[in-house]
C-alpha cells in the first residue's frame, strides 16, 4: 500500500472514533456531558476536549506546525470550564481535525519530531508512530464515551445508524445479561 494509501486508511479510522465520541453528545443536556460519571471524574465533554489537545499536540505541536485553537492550561483539559459551551468544545475539536489531518496529509509518515513532555532522550519518535498512538487515544476514549452513555440513557453503538449490535429489542439485553450474571455467580464461589 502506498504512502497516500496508508494515511487514507489511517484517517478514516480516526475520523469515526472522532464522529463516535461527538454522537456520544447528542441529545444530552449540558448536566449530563459535564457531569462526572466516574469517581475519577470522566465526563463526556471532557473526553471531547482532551481528545482535541491530544491532536493538536501531537500532530500539530509537535511537528511546528501552527493552528488557531485555543489551548486550556494542561490541567484543564479532561473537562470543560463554566465559560466553555459545548459549542465551543466541539468547534475546537473540528477545527483540530482540520489542522492534523493537514499535518498528516503535507507531511511523510517519517517525519520525525520531539515530543517536549516525554521523557528526556525518548522524546524523537516519527508522524507514524503519534499518528496510530492519537488513533489509538481516541478509540479508547470513544469506548469510555460509548459506556458512559448506556450508563446515562442507554445509548450504545458506534454510530446512530449504525449501532453495531446484533438486537435492539431490550428482551434480548436482559436475557443476555442475565445469562452472563449467572455465569458470573457460577464460578464467584468456585
Amino acid at each position: 500500500m502506498s504512502e497516500t494509501g496508508q494515511k487514507t486508511d489511517l484517517l478514516l479510522y480516526l475520523q469515526q472514533a472522532r464522529d463516535a465520541l461527538l454522537w456520544k453528545l447528542e441529545g444530552l443536556s449540558e448536566y449530563d456531558v459535564r457531569r462526572p460519571l466516574t469517581p475519577t471524574g470522566t465526563n463526556l465533554l471532557g473526553l471531547v476536549k482532551h481528545a482535541t489537545m491530544v491532536e493538536l499536540g501531537y500532530l500539530c505541536d509537535v511537528f511546528g506546525r501552527p493552528h488557531d485553537v485555543p489551548m486550556p492550561d494542561p490541567d484543564e483539559d479532561l473537562y470543560a470550564t463554566a465559560d466553555e459551551s459545548r459549542e465551543l468544545v466541539v468547534d475546537c475539536y473540528r477545527r483540530a481535525w482540520a489542522h492534523a489531518d493537514a499535518s498528516v496529509r503535507e507531511l511523510p509518515l517519517g517525519t520525525v519530531g520531539s515530543v517536549p513532555w516525554w521523557q528526556e532522550g525518548k522524546r524523537e519518535t516519527t508522524l507514524h508512530h503519534l499518528l496510530v498512538r492519537v488513533l489509538g487515544d481516541t478509540q479508547r476514549h470513544a469506548g469510555h464515551a460509548d459506556i458512559l452513555r448506556e450508563g446515562l440513557d442507554g445509548a450504545v453503538g458506534w454510530r446512530a445508524d449504525n449501532d453495531s449490535l446484533p438486537s435492539r429489542d431490550p428482551a434480548y439485553w436482559r436475557g443476555y445479561h442475565d445469562r452472563l450474571q449467572s455465569l458470573a455467580e457460577q464460578v464467584r464461589d468456585a
